[in-house]
């Protein structure tokens, strides 16, 4: 057992690259699925039939389709249109397509259950929607929804794991690499589960950060 471990540090250069790219394609997914959800979701609470509408499609689209499905349409799928990206492309856009759906019901959740005074007190004070929107509700739901973004975040990093079918150069596909090669699937999967691991930890620790953010504002 110690031998199979030994084989995997050896072989460090390309865990870390595969660790170092799932990193990446997480926190770049993570950024622009939230911006993107950002601005969904005020689509989603719109009192235009047409646009919420339109939205709410999308979302429950999302939300209803394997991302494993979502990525094997936009890699094999899409060149049949004439649209064509390379693996890593194709699975950062997966990724922020798939989640910026759950991101954004995860802040309409949150914008239901926010308190009405601070947006009359908006609204009467002349704010145009955009303003509104951007100075008096995203703040308040960013604090209050962040453990859930926070879960999603984690998500991601566990969704990205998939991308290893499309040969991303992840850190699940390292790992399946380096077993294959050498034969050492314990030692290189249980080695992939503590880089995965500390990842998350990461993203944990940066939550609670902006949950002690939230109690100093209460």
């Amino acid at each position: 057992m110690i031998h199979d471990f030994g084989i995997v540090w050896s072989e460090r250069a390309l865990l870390l690259s595969g660790f170092a790219n799932t990193a990446i394609l997480s926190a770049l997914s993570a950024v622009v699925a939230l911006l993107l959800g950002c601005i969904l979701t005020p689509a989603l609470m719109s009192k235009h039939q047409a646009v919420s509408g339109a939205a709410r499609v999308f979302v429950d689209g999302m939300r209803c389709v394997p991302f494993l499905l979502l990525a094997y349409i936009v890699y094999y799928g899409l060149p049949s249109l004439g649209i064509r990206f390379d693996n890593w492309t194709s699975g950062l856009a997966a990724l922020i397509i798939y989640n910026a759906a759950y991101m954004a019901e995860i802040l309409r959740g949150a914008w239901v259950v926010q308190p009405r005074e601070p947006i009359e007190a908006g609204v009467a004070f002349g704010f145009s929607e955009i303003k509104l929107f951007r100075r008096i509700i995203l703040p308040p739901l960013l604090l209050s929804a962040g453990p859930v973004l926070g879960n999603q975040m984690i998500q991601i990093v566990k969704d990205s794991a998939f991308l290893t079918i499309i040969a991303i150069p992840e850190l699940t596909h390292a790992a399946s690499s380096i077993q294959s090669r050498h034969y050492v699937p314990f030692a290189a999967f249980i080695t992939a589960v503590f880089l995965y691991w500390g990842l998350c930890l990461v993203i944990e620790a940066g939550v609670s950060s902006v949950g002690r953010v939230a109690e100093a504002r209460r």
